[in-house]
C-alpha cells in the first residue's frame, strides 16, 4: 500500500473533526453576542464609565495624598503612573459580573437548554460568550487608555512592550470571565449573578497594589497582596509600561510573584483559565434554568 493511501492513525481524524467543529461552534456563539451587544450600545457606554470615574476619582481626588516609595511626596505623575496599571486590571476584571449576568441571563430565559439541544458542542456555548465578552473588554481599554493619555499617563518602554503588558491584562479578564460563567451558570437570576461577580471582587482589587503601595499594610496583608493574581498582573503591567521606579524594590516579602511579575501573571491566568473551565463546562452540562 503506498503512502498516499494510507489511513490516518485511529482516532486521529475524529480527534481533529471534533476539535474543529468545538471551534466553529465557539466563533458563531461569539459571534451572536457580538452582534446582540451591538444592538444594546448602552451596554458598552456604562461599561465606559465606571473606568473613567475611577481614572478621574483617583487622580484628581486621591492622586495628592498618596505617597508613591522613590518618588517626590504628592507627586501627582508619578501616583499617576503608578493607578493606570492598576485602573486598567480592574477594568479587565470587572468585566466579570457582565459575564456572569449575561449567562445567568440565557439561563433564565431557556436559551442555553435551547442550545444545549443543538448538535454542538458542550463547551462552545460558554466560550463563544468568554471570546465576545473578551472583544468588548479589549474595546474599553482602547478607550481607557486614551483617556489615560489625556490626563497625563505616559508609558516608557517600546511599543511591543506596551502590547505585553495589555495582552496580559486581557489574558486576566479572559481568566476571570470563566469565574464569572461559572457563577452565571450557578444562580438562578442575573441580579444574582451580578452581585456574586462583584462581592469577591473589591477584596480581591483592593487588597492588592493596584492603588495604593503595599508597604502600607499590614504583613500578613502584605503576603496576601502579593501572592494575589491580581497584584501580579498590576505589577507585570507596570513593568512592561515602564511605569516602575527604577532602584525601589518590586517587593516588601521578597514573593516569587512580585520578583518576577510577568511569567507569574501569564502563569496565574493559565491556571485560573484551566481550573474554571473545566469547572463550568461540568456545570454547564448539569444546569438547568
Amino acid at each position: 500500500m503506498s503512502a498516499a493511501t494510507e489511513t490516518a492513525p485511529l482516532g486521529t481524524a475524529p480527534a481533529r473533526n471534533a476539535v474543529g467543529r468545538s471551534v466553529r461552534d465557539s466563533l458563531v456563539v461569539a459571534k451572536r453576542n457580538l452582534i446582540r451587544m451591538m444592538r444594546i450600545p448602552e451596554v458598552v457606554i456604562f461599561g465606559l464609565v465606571q473606568p473613567i470615574m475611577f481614572v478621574v476619582l483617583f487622580t484628581y481626588v486621591f492622586g495628592g495624598s498618596i505617597n508613591v516609595p522613590g518618588a517626590p511626596a504628592g507627586s501627582a505623575q508619578a501616583y499617576r503612573e503608578f493607578l493606570m496599571a492598576g485602573i486598567f486590571a480592574q477594568t479587565v476584571t470587572f468585566a466579570t459580573a457582565g459575564a456572569g449576568a449575561g449567562i445567568a441571563d440565557d439561563m433564565h430565559k431557556g436559551l442555553i437548554d435551547r442550545f444545549r439541544s443543538l448538535p454542538m458542542s458542550r463547551g462552545a456555548v460558554l466560550t463563544g460568550r468568554t471570546l465576545a465578552d473578551l472583544v468588548q473588554t479589549a474595546l474599553t481599554l482602547v478607550v481607557l487608555a486614551a483617556v489615560a493619555l489625556l490626563i497625563g499617563w505616559r508609558s516608557h518602554e517600546n511599543v511591543l512592550k506596551v502590547l505585553g503588558g495589555f495582552a496580559l491584562l486581557l489574558l486576566l479578564g479572559y481568566a476571570f470571565s470563566w469565574i464569572g460563567a461559572l457563577i452565571g451558570l450557578s444562580v438562578r437570576t442575573p441580579e444574582a449573578a451580578t452581585s456574586g461577580g462583584l462581592i469577591w471582587l473589591f477584596p480581591l482589587t483592593f487588597i492588592s497594589n493596584a492603588f495604593v503601595p503595599v508597604n502600607g499594610m499590614p504583613p500578613f496583608l502584605q503576603h496576601i497582596a502579593e501572592w494575589n493574581p491580581f497584584s501580579t498582573t498590576v505589577q507585570a503591567a507596570r513593568q512592561l509600561f515602564g511605569n516602575t521606579i527604577e532602584g525601589i524594590p518590586s517587593s516588601v516579602t521578597g514573593a516569587w510573584p512580585m520578583e518576577h511579575p510577568v511569567i507569574a501573571s501569564a502563569l496565574w491566568s493559565l491556571l485560573i483559565i484551566v481550573v474554571f473551565r473545566t469547572l463550568a463546562v461540568r456545570k454547564y452540562r448539569s444546569a438547568t434554568a
